[in-house]
């Protein structure tokens, strides 16, 4: 399908703006959002037009005008084509995710971690994820092992009210518990000393909130999964920055800890990476707890 698009576009515009917008096209439901370079923006209505063509369930095609920002994780759109409406579902690994593409964090190329992190998870274990937007790995997980509870926090409200819709929509009530506001408080008042296992979804604040994801974890330990973006200019490895950059914090804080797995998530721009550490705490200090 998106070879047969990739086709007709060809006539449209050159093949260097063509390959930008194939490496940020995003079918969320059936909505398309799409990133155009600034020297192909004329060509934007053509683009949107040739989508909804070729695809024949999307209903709305967008512009991704900003860069996912600030606490809420949202960004700006622009309807390019069809109705304009931003609440979608979308299916995934056996899940329907109601979601509002304009007002919450979402992103189908997280699909394979989704899956491969759910499937790390032992019966009967207690999660904390501390940046869940409307749900996604916390429900996939409930999915998966139904003895696991799952507690699941954002701080935006809006993704929150998703979430709570997605817990019901997919039948995990009473294993995934929706918790609204800043994770960081949260862990600190309600979930000390709780978790088998700690997600650390959003790369921009891992860092800061790496004490608070170790203080969550058990006495005896657990795990940590741990999310970066990292620059890696030719000749680095962007896993090996990630190991370094966290190894050091965890050591100041004097934690026993193996870095069990590390990958590339996804490449997000020229020289930059999406990367993610399976960290296994052997033990948490008193000092957390």
């Amino acid at each position: 399908m998106r070879k047969r698009l990739k086709n007709k576009l060809a006539n449209v515009i050159s093949p260097e703006a063509l390959n930008k917008i194939f490496s940020s096209f995003d079918i969320i439901g059936n909505i398309v959002i799409i990133k155009i370079p600034s020297s192909g923006l004329q060509d934007a209505s053509e683009i949107a037009k040739q989508i909804m063509h070729t695809h024949k369930n999307v209903k709305s095609v967008f512009l991704q005008k900003s860069p996912v920002k600030d606490d809420f994780r949202v960004r700006e759109l622009i309807l390019l084509a069809g109705e304009n409406k931003t609440i979608t579902n979308h299916k995934e690994n056996g899940c329907v995710f109601s979601v509002d593409v304009k007002n919450c964090y979402f992103s189908p190329r997280l699909s394979f971690e989704r899956s491969r992190i759910a499937n790390k998870v032992l019966p009967n274990e207690k999660v904390v994820n501390m940046f869940s937007g409307v749900g996604c790995f916390s429900i996939l997980i409930a999915k998966k092992v139904h003895s696991a509870i799952v507690y699941s926090i954002d701080i935006n409200p809006i993704a929150y009210n998703f979430m709570q819709d997605n817990v019901k929509l997919n039948g995990v009530y009473g294993r995934v518990f929706p918790l609204l506001g800043d994770s960081k408080k949260l862990v600190l008042t309600n979930l000390q000393g709780l978790a088998d296992r700690v997600l650390m979804l959003l790369p921009e604040k891992a860092l800061e909130y790496l004490p608070s994801a170790l203080s969550a974890l058990k006495k005896e330990g657990g795990w940590i999964h741990y999310y970066d973006f990292q620059h890696a200019s030719k000749g680095e490895n962007p896993l090996e920055k990630t190991q370094k950059k966290v190894a050091d914090t965890l050591d100041n804080l004097g934690v026993f800890y193996v870095f069990s797995s590390s990958r590339i998530v996804r490449p997000i721009g020229p020289n930059w990476y999406q990367t993610v550490l399976d960290i296994n705490i052997n033990e948490s200090p008193s000092k957390f707890l």
